[in-house]
């Protein structure tokens, strides 16, 4: 068993050696690999991004429950605390027309104007918070319910954008598994045919070795592991390349975003995501080699 992995470290130390041999044309293979690998990387990185600010920007429904004029405090708080009772509600909050006045004036540049008036304009306001095992029709239900009530003018759940946010991003996230696929194989085609290349050019020596005995499985080991070394450092060109862009764009977003009040933070490729990246790299690589030594090798014989 020893002497079993001192052959396999002995040849992967020589397949690394044959790539370092070749400058030139190693680093243009695995600029190649690595862009092909860093496209749909740079998509899942943005998908991501995009659907953590969807999430703070209205992951949790919440409905807007405007009383009618007139309500006073005692009959809101009265019913704030019988909608408490829902079985599909968990958190009901009143704001007052005062503190709803307030809160507008603050946010919406107007306090000039909106102190020029009579009365106050806005109605007392429910927020309710929905339990979390609510469904989407149990979500309309309640909704329903909430605008029928006798001191309700109006039930309101702004979510339609949400959820077609939700649906644009599961078509992206598709297509990014569709390209990402297809890029995939672009890798295994690319990296075949470099192996096969370094094959043809290593044709004499592989009929010798023919000739002296050396079998199939022997001479096929140093191209499998020359094709995970590929795949490995392709992957690694890629996780460089979106590190890097995201570096670079890190600052202006940061200060985008701080320009509408945010404190967000562009998020890069998580462990997992790397492992994946790097992993699926090798493996890719690995299995254009079998693909290109499978084919290729059987071909060349002793003559």
């Amino acid at each position: 068993m020893k002497n079993y992995f001192m052959r396999h470290l002995q040849v992967l130390f020589y397949s690394l050696g044959q790539l370092a041999r070749t400058p030139l044309a190693s680093l243009m293979s695995l600029l190649v690999i690595g862009i092909s690998l860093a496209l749909p990387a740079v998509l899942y990185v943005t998908l991501e991004n995009i659907q953590q600010l969807s999430t703070g920007w209205g992951g949790n429904a919440q409905v807007s429950v405007f009383l009618k004029h007139g309500t006073n405090d005692a009959d809101a708080r009265a019913l704030a605390a019988q909608l408490q009772q829902h079985e599909h509600v968990s958190v009901v909050q009143y704001i007052d027309p005062d503190a709803a006045l307030a809160e507008f004036k603050q946010h919406s540049g107007f306090g000039d104007a909106l102190d020029a008036l009579d009365r106050n304009p806005l109605p007392g306001v429910l927020l309710v918070e929905p339990a979390e095992n609510t469904s989407a029709a149990q979500l309309d239900e309640l909704v329903e319910t909430l605008g029928t009530l006798p001191q309700v003018d109006l039930a309101q759940l702004d979510m339609k954008w949400v959820k077609r946010l939700k649906a644009l991003l599961e078509i992206a996230r598709r297509s990014v598994l569709l390209l990402g696929g297809l890029l995939a194989v672009g890798v295994v085609l690319t990296t075949s045919n470099t192996i096969r290349l370094a094959i043809l050019n290593r044709r004499q020596e592989i009929e010798i070795m023919k000739l002296i005995g050396a079998t199939n499985a022997f001479i096929r080991r140093p191209f499998l592991y020359s094709g995970w070394f590929y795949g490995l450092f392709g992957g690694t060109v890629a996780w460089l390349l979106v590190t890097g862009g995201l570096w670079a764009l890190a600052e202006p977003i940061q200060h985008l975003v701080a320009l509408y009040g945010s404190d967000y933070r562009l998020a890069g490729l998580s462990a997992p995501a790397s492992l994946v990246l790097l992993g699926g790299g090798a493996l890719m690589g690995w299995l254009g080699a079998r693909i290109a030594v499978s084919r290729h090798l059987a071909e060349i014989e002793p003559r």
